[in-house]
């Protein structure tokens, strides 16, 4: 039951973070490029953002033909191709963003996670690392939950929690490192504290649906049925027809009657 408990925690940190969530931090007004440009990189983050890769990686290759020197096209351009599993050429964008800009410290959690996807693991997690201790990163919470993944992926989870920790001290209602945390947690065999962060979560980001499943199927392990039921249906409202509110929903249909 463990097992199949840490497996839903991971199936909802990969449903809350698909590869272009972080396009946040392409908004239109940052690019800056010529107005050609502009009208490619736009139609790029729209296919990107609704799920049309290939779409997008047209767009964003018009946009770097239209101006090359231009950062921020770049990163999409990076983003469309890590989203196609493209890795190499991903990482090669990613790089050249930061070649352009030393100071668009956001890339490199791009590319640290475009590292370890590509199977660089200890290079990725030096920019994290990297990323973390910049003082003008503005999201040193994305970055230490990304370093808490990629050592909870390596079942490192000593520094996973360490990890895991820091971004919800960070930032209380980032609900991702929740996830990762209670994961960490159970898998080191102390239910009883995952349930009582995952608590703690669902009142930081009572809106988010992941923290909610995720709580559900601890009270489950835990034997909290009653608890279990109530929590997954609040996910399954809040989330009715994606991802999350149907993994609550077959969660559900193992409850005891």
């Amino acid at each position: 039951m463990t097992t199949r408990l840490n497996r839903t925690i991971a199936l909802v940190l990969i449903l809350l973070v698909p590869p272009a969530a972080v396009l946040l931090s392409l908004a239109p007004a940052l690019a800056q490029g010529s107005p050609e440009g502009e009208s490619h990189f736009n139609s790029g983050v729209i296919h990107l953002r609704e799920g049309r890769v290939d779409l997008a990686i047209e767009e964003f290759e018009r946009a770097v033909k239209a101006d090359s020197k231009n950062p921020y096209f770049r990163k999409g351009l990076g983003q469309a191709y890590a989203g196609r599993g493209d890795f190499k050429h991903a990482i090669e964008q990613f790089r050249e963003a930061l070649e352009l800009n030393p100071y668009y410290v956001d890339v490199r959690n791009d590319l640290g996670s475009a590292l370890i996807l590509g199977g660089q693991r200890e290079e990725g997690r030096k920019e994290f690392l990297t990323a973390y201790a910049d003082a003008t990163n503005p999201t040193p919470e994305v970055s230490a939950r990304n370093l808490g993944q990629a050592y909870f992926d390596e079942k490192n989870y000593t520094e996973a929690i360490s990890w895991f920790r820091t971004a919800v001290g960070r930032a209380p209602a980032y609900p991702d490192p929740y996830l990762g945390l209670a994961a960490a947690l159970v898998a080191t065999d102390r239910l009883d504290e995952a349930v009582i962060l995952l608590e703690s979560g669902v009142e930081a980001a009572p809106e988010a649906p992941g923290l909610r499943l995720a709580l559900g199927q601890a009270y489950f392990r835990a034997g909290r049925f009653a608890e279990a039921r109530t929590s997954l249906e609040e996910a399954m409202r809040k989330d009715p027809s994606g991802p999350v509110g149907q993994a609550a929903a077959l969660q559900l249909q193992s409850m005891p009657r």
